[in-house]
């Protein structure tokens, strides 16, 4: 009895230490090997590297790095001129006040000559509301909203402050054409009130502007006039659709 006793003890120990290490032996004695079924290490590994590939197929791509925008800055000088035949501006007082009052518009479109002020570009067109009137400095202060035409070059939009007696600097808020995605800032000269205005551009975002846009610019002056040939948008005087 002792004996058969011994003889379990020592089966159930080989048991154990195949379970724990399958690698030591795949047939216990006494007992046929199908009764201890022990995943072979091969199946693991080959389980471990199918995970491995899934994961790799399933692991979602990097976004791809937006291109970034061009900093350099590029100046573009322009006239902005009325030449009193646009019917420009139009004064709509809302405020049905007889002087200068917060609220009133005043639309306005005026004819856009090149730097040099031998090309005709296009037009201005856009919107000031009254905000402020000091009687004291002999004007008035607005909030600007415009738009600057260059045929099929496209066009720049601005915003800001509007001052008829002192020089101002307006945002850049985009722009279309060769324009798009542009921004920067564009200072205002008062050259004559509201008849003769010179601008500065300092734009950034774009790549670099056509030769023709980029001139040196004659002084701004009272005196200053287009030549007689922008003036008559002549077709070697005006840039390729110039709006008007």
């Amino acid at each position: 009895m002792a004996a058969f006793t011994n003889s379990i003890r020592s089966i159930t120990h080989k048991a154990q230490l195949s379970a724990a290490f399958p690698s030591s032996a795949k047939v216990i004695s006494g007992f046929p090997a199908k009764h201890f079924k022990i995943p072979a290490i091969n199946n693991c590994r080959r389980f471990s590297r199918g995970l491995s590939t899934q994961a790799f197929f399933f692991r979602k791509p990097k976004p791809a790095a937006e291109p970034s925008r061009p900093t350099k800055v590029q100046e573009l000088y322009v006239y902005e001129i009325n030449e009193r035949d646009r019917s420009s501006p139009a004064y709509l007082r809302l405020s049905q006040k007889e002087v200068n009052s917060l609220g009133d518009l005043v639309p306005f479109s005026n004819k856009l000559y090149s730097g040099d002020l031998q090309k005709r570009l296009g037009i201005t067109a856009g919107l000031c509301v009254l905000i402020q009137h000091s009687p004291d400095k002999k004007g008035d202060r607005y909030e600007a909203m415009y738009s600057f035409y260059f045929g099929d070059y496209g066009h720049i939009s601005v915003q800001g402050s509007y001052l008829t007696y002192a020089d101002t600097v307006l945002a850049v808020t985009g722009g279309s054409g060769v324009f798009e995605g542009v921004y920067g800032s564009v200072k205002l000269k008062q050259i004559v009130f509201p008849f003769k205005l010179f601008y500065t551009f300092y734009l950034k975002g774009v790549k670099d502007l056509p030769a023709e846009l980029v001139v040196t610019p004659v002084d701004p002056t009272p005196a200053v006039e287009p030549s007689p040939a922008a003036k008559a948008a002549e077709p070697q005087a005006t840039i390729a659709n110039f709006t008007n």
